[in-house]
């Protein structure tokens, strides 16, 4: 199966590079580019791409904002991997609210790039544990509101409860089967069954919705 990549940046030396790496991909195609935010959804709508690289800064209609039209309030768009030049990048957070599934930094090694493209293909979160705890930061500089988003967790087992615990604080699902004295296939399971239950696209809105829900609050 060929993964449809549309690349969205404003800098052409950007999606020329990027799109020459990829092209040169036995299982990608790149289906096109944009220049803007607004370009980009139009014509990732267009053209059916199943993955959005998606820059975040950028003029006419930003990357957070595009990733929001994109995506969707039933996840059904595009899989959005969000580059950024920083790894501290402010707007990574925001971007993975809004329903990024990951992102990548812009001087990533070329075996990264493909990787990230494939990953998010597959329907899994580009979220390595070392970003987790980032955004784990994040929400420990931040205020806690005054009350948290209402969602229901009751479906969830005691253990898959735990499992989103650990998932929040950053561990891999190695890590999570060594805490939890399981098999790493087990972790995997109750993932995919907190994912479904919870109607979450992946791993990476599961930690925000951890934290928004005040099931896991930063500095605990």
């Amino acid at each position: 199966m060929t993964i449809r990549v549309l690349i969205v940046d404003d800098q052409a030396m950007v999606r020329e590079g990027f799109g020459a790496l990829l092209a040169a991909q036995p299982d990608i195609a790149v289906v096109g580019t944009a220049g803007d935010g607004a370009a980009g959804v139009e014509l990732a709508r267009r053209l059916g791409a199943d993955v959005v690289l998606m820059d975040v800064r950028m003029p006419v209609l930003d990357g957070l904002e595009a990733t929001r039209r994109l995506v969707g309030p039933a996840g059904s768009g595009p899989r959005v991997l969000i580059l950024t030049t920083f790894d501290l990048d402010d707007y990574v957070y925001e971007a993975l609210r809004a329903g990024a599934s990951g992102f990548l930094l812009k001087d990533a090694p070329a075996a990264d790039l493909v990787a990230a493209v494939r990953v998010v293909a597959a329907g899994e979160a580009l979220l390595a544990p070392s970003v987790t705890r980032r955004l784990i930061a994040e929400f420990a500089a931040r205020p806690r509101p005054a009350s948290a988003r209402p969602v229901s967790l009751g479906a969830l087992t005691p253990r898959e409860t735990e499992v989103l615990r650990l998932i929040a604080r950053g561990r891999s699902n190695t890590e999570i089967a060594a805490d939890l004295v399981v098999a790493e296939q087990t972790v995997k399971t109750h993932v995919g069954r907190i994912l479904a239950k919870l109607d979450l696209r992946d791993r990476a809105q599961a930690v925000v919705l951890a934290y928004e829900s005040g099931l896991v609050v930063a500095g605990d």
